[in-house]
């Protein structure tokens, strides 16, 4: 896998520390399996790079609770369609509990699913919903292979693009919220997460990216105003911060920033409904 894809197993090991504490947060039984060797060998050396930025396991635990809520209450509102883009090791569709009915899509690039599949067969666990699995290219086209897996554009469903955006470039992310805008009717949810513009000019982060982009994992995207983008795409969007209410399951160690406070890095959890 290249070095963006390889972030979806560090991910998993940051997942599987949480799911070990007697206070967890969420319970991930797969996650340990998911990360393997390379995910914990990156973790360590993520945590050995020291800086400010060094750990982002606080940020990682209560993004995945968040939206681990956020899935519940769209499937609680009836929602039975979910997708996940750039679905990588996330086992939601094994840990949660689906109603009957429910059919979560798994986008990603085809050998991320294929690894993953290889994991899970290892694993012999079943789904707790119906689970499709679609190759796609996200800076490309994924749409058409989504709707021939059985996605049904014309009813309502649930989006989650989490530990995604920074990733791409401000052109892909467009893209990326065209193409999902395009098939999400009305009524539809989507949750995705930012980092704010500041995050490339604080200087508490320029370490940080300096490492990432080294290893070829470089950041390119961050905005203020999530809420506004998410706008110009025909969606209803609320903004929180880590740390403040809705998003701190104590575990935030830092006070929530004002969001004017360019010089600091802002992170954003969001949630929207299509109108």
């Amino acid at each position: 896998m290249n070095p963006v894809s390889n972030t979806a197993r560090w991910v998993a090991a940051v997942r599987a520390e949480e799911a070990g504490r007697p206070d967890r947060l969420f319970h991930d039984p797969l996650a340990r399996a998911l990360a393997g060797e390379e995910g914990f060998a990156m973790r360590e050396a993520s945590l050995a790079a020291g800086g400010p930025q060094a750990d982002p396991g606080p940020y990682i635990v209560i993004r995945t609770r968040f939206f681990d809520d956020f899935v519940a209450g769209a499937a609680a509102e009836g929602v039975r369609q979910f997708v996940t883009v750039a679905a990588g090791m996330d086992a939601r569709a094994f840990r949660l509990p689906w109603p009957d009915g429910t059919t979560l899509y798994e986008v990603d690039r085809p050998e991320v699913l294929a690894l993953k599949g290889e994991i899970l067969a290892r694993e012999r666990v079943e789904p707790a919903c119906v689970r499709v699995p679609v190759g796609g290219d996200l800076e490309g086209e994924w749409v058409a292979p989504l709707q021939e897996a059985g996605f049904a554009p014309g009813q309502r469903s649930c989006w989650l693009a989490e530990g995604l955006t920074p990733y791409l470039t401000e052109a892909a992310v467009r893209g990326l919220l065209s193409a999902l805008s395009s098939v999400a009717t009305a009524g539809s949810r989507l949750g995705i997460d930012f980092v704010g513009a500041s995050f490339f000019s604080s200087p508490f982060t320029r370490d940080s990216l300096k490492m990432m982009a080294e290893r070829g994992m470089g950041w390119h995207f961050g905005t203020d105003e999530p809420e506004a983008l998410l706008d110009e795409y025909g969606w209803r969007a609320e903004a929180i911060q880590p740390g403040e209410e809705g998003a701190h399951f104590g575990r935030w160690p830092y006070p929530p920033l004002p969001r004017e406070q360019k010089e600091f890095p802002h992170s954003f959890l969001v949630t929207a409904i299509r109108r």
